[in-house]
């Protein structure tokens, strides 16, 4: 009986802090991980987009005047 009167008393406050800590630490930084990774396809999208177009009016441009 002395040992579950410790238990409750000095460990599973410190046990029950810890994990809920910790899960609530995890959980923002998923979020945080999910809205750089959303942000960094956006740019790479944008970039693509933006990119490949010039590129494309270039290539078309050396194309015509090789012929």
């Amino acid at each position: 009986m002395e040992f579950i009167t410790y238990w409750r008393q000095f460990c599973a406050p410190y046990v029950k802090a810890r994990f809920t800590k910790d899960m609530d630490e995890r959980g923002a930084s998923l979020v945080e991980y999910a809205l750089l990774v959303a942000l960094i396809a956006v740019v790479c999208i944008i970039a693509v987009t933006t990119l490949g177009g010039n590129a494309s009016k270039k290539l078309s441009k050396v194309g015509s005047a090789i012929q």
